[in-house]
C-alpha cells in the first residue's frame, strides 16, 4: 500500500510538472520551454537539412539534435501515457480506459507520430526523406504549449458548422461560374475552358483571388462572368475570415476571463466570495506595464493598491529575504483593505503586464454591497497567515502589523 502510494504522488508530480498550464512552478516552465526548444530546433534543422551545402557541412549537427529530440521526445509521450489517469476529466475512469483514451486522442496521435517512424527506420528500410513530413508534424506539438495556438484550434472546431456552409456555398460557386464560364468560352479556348473541371480550375483560382494569370476571359460575356466571379470571390475570402477571426477574438478574451478570474479567487481574502460578487471586483481592475528594474511597489510608501501578476516576474525585497514571483502570483491584498505602508520593496525582472486593483475602488464596492464589505473584514483576519510571505505570495504580516501599529498611533493623537 505505502509503495502504491508514493507511485500516485509520484504520477501526480510529473503530471504537475508536464501539465501544470501557463501558470507553474519553475521546474514545469523550465520543462515546457525546453521541449518548446527542441521543436523549434527540429523544424529550424529540417529546413536547413534541404539545402545541400548545409547538409553535407553541418550532417553531425543535424544528427544530434534529432537524436537528442527523439530521446526526449519518446520519454515524454510515455510519461503523458503514464500520467493520463491524473487528467481532470479522466480521473474517474480506470487507469487502463484514461490511458488508452489518451493514446486515441488528437495530441496523443501528434505524440505517436512525432517519435514512432524514427524508431520504425531502425528496423524498416523505406525512404528517410520520408520522415521530413513526420519531422513537421512535431510543429503541432506547439499547440500543447501555446495557448494561442490553441484558441484558434478550438475556435475553428466550434466555428465547423459555420464554415462547412461556407465550404459548401464555395462549391456551389464554384460549379456556376465555371458552367458559365465553360458555356461562354469553350469554342474561343478549348484547350483551356473547354470542359467544365478544366472551366472550375479558373473559378477557384478566380474566387480565391489568386489569379494566376493563365486562363483570360476572351470573349464580352466571358468578361462580364470574370468580373462577377471576382466579387464573388472577395465575399468568399470575408467570410471564413471573419468566422475565424471573430471566434479567435471570443476565444481569447473568454481564456484571459478565466485566468483572470483564477487569480482573483485564489486570494485568500476574495476566495470565499460568490460568483457575482468575484465579477463585481473583476471589473475593478485596471491594466498595467512595466518594464525591467522599474519599481513597483516601495518599502514604507503608502499602500493603495494590490497587483495580480499577468506576465512576467517580479522581486520582492523583504527585510531579511528576496522572493520572486511569477505570473499568476499576487502581492499587496492587505493593503486594498487596510491604511498601512508597504512591507516591501518591489521591483519588475522582466516586462511585466499587471492587473491591479485600487483600494478605492474595492471600498466603493464594499460600500455599494455590505454583505461583501462584512464577508472581507469577517475574512481578513480568518485568512491571513501567520508566515511574512506565503507560498502563493503574498505578503501580509508586516502589512498587518504596520495597520495595527498606525491605528493605534492615529488613536493615542486623536
Amino acid at each position: 500500500m505505502p509503495y502504491a502510494h508514493r507511485a500516485v504522488e509520484l504520477r501526480r508530480s510529473v503530471y504537475e510538472l508536464l501539465d501544470s498550464g501557463p501558470v507553474g512552478t519553475f521546474r514545469a516552465r523550465f520543462v515546457s520551454r525546453v521541449i518548446i526548444l527542441l521543436i523549434v530546433a527540429n523544424l529550424v534543422a529540417t529546413a536547413l537539412e534541404s539545402v545541400p551545402a548545409l547538409e553535407a557541412q553541418y550532417a553531425p549537427l543535424f544528427a544530434a539534435i534529432e537524436w537528442l529530440s527523439l530521446a526526449v521526445f519518446t520519454v515524454e509521450y510515455l510519461a503523458r501515457i503514464w500520467i493520463a489517469p491524473e487528467q481532470p476529466p479522466d480521473r474517474h475512469l480506470p487507469p487502463v480506459r484514461a490511458r488508452l483514451k489518451f493514446i486515441a486522442s488528437g495530441e496523443g496521435l501528434i505524440d505517436l507520430l512525432a517519435v514512432l517512424p524514427f524508431w520504425l527506420v531502425l528496423v524498416v528500410s523505406f525512404d528517410l526523406r520520408f520522415l521530413l513530413v513526420f519531422r513537421i508534424v512535431r510543429f503541432l506539438k506547439l499547440a500543447r504549449y501555446s495557448p494561442a495556438m490553441r484558441s484558434l484550434i478550438e475556435a475553428i472546431y466550434n466555428e465547423r458548422r459555420a464554415l462547412f456552409g461556407c465550404a459548401v456555398i464555395l462549391i456551389g460557386t464554384t460549379l456556376v461560374t465555371g458552367s458559365l464560364m465553360y458555356l461562354a468560352e469553350r469554342h474561343v479556348q478549348p484547350d483551356k475552358l473547354g470542359t467544365i473541371p478544366d472551366a472550375m480550375w479558373w473559378a477557384v483560382v478566380t474566387l480565391g483571388t489568386i489569379g494566376y494569370g493563365d486562363v483570360v476571359p476572351m470573349t464580352p460575356l466571358g468578361k462580364l462572368i470574370a468580373t462577377m466571379t471576382i466579387f464573388c470571390g472577395f465575399v468568399m475570402v470575408a467570410l471564413p475570415v471573419g468566422i475565424i477571426a471573430t471566434a479567435f477574438s471570443e476565444m481569447i478574451h473568454r481564456r484571459d476571463f478565466v485566468v483572470t478570474w483564477g487569480m482573483v479567487a485564489k486570494v485568500p481574502l476574495f476566495s470565499e466570495l460568490e460568483a457575482g460578487d468575484i465579477a463585481d471586483i473583476m471589473r475593478l481592475l485596471r491594466a498595467q506595464t512595466v518594464e525591467p528594474g522599474a519599481v513597483i511597489a516601495r518599502r514604507g510608501d503608502p499602500a493603495h493598491s494590490m497587483y495580480f501578476i499577468a506576465a512576467g516576474e517580479v522581486e520582492i525585497s523583504l527585510k531579511e529575504s528576496t522572493v520572486r514571483l511569477a505570473s499568476g502570483h499576487f502581492f499587496g491584498e492587505v493593503a486594498v483593505l487596510r491604511r498601512a505602508r508597504r512591507s516591501a520593496t518591489v521591483t519588475a525582472l522582466t516586462r511585466t503586464n499587471l492587473l491591479v486593483l485600487d483600494a478605492r475602488d474595492l471600498h466603493a464596492l464594499m460600500g455599494r454591497e455590505p454583505r461583501v464589505a462584512a464577508r472581507m473584514k469577517e475574512m481578513i483576519r480568518e485568512r491571513v497567515g501567520s508566515e511574512l510571505v506565503s507560498q502563493r505570495g503574498d505578503i501580509v504580516t508586516e502589512e498587518l502589523d504596520e495597520g495595527d501599529s498606525e491605528e493605534a498611533t492615529n488613536s493615542r493623537n486623536g
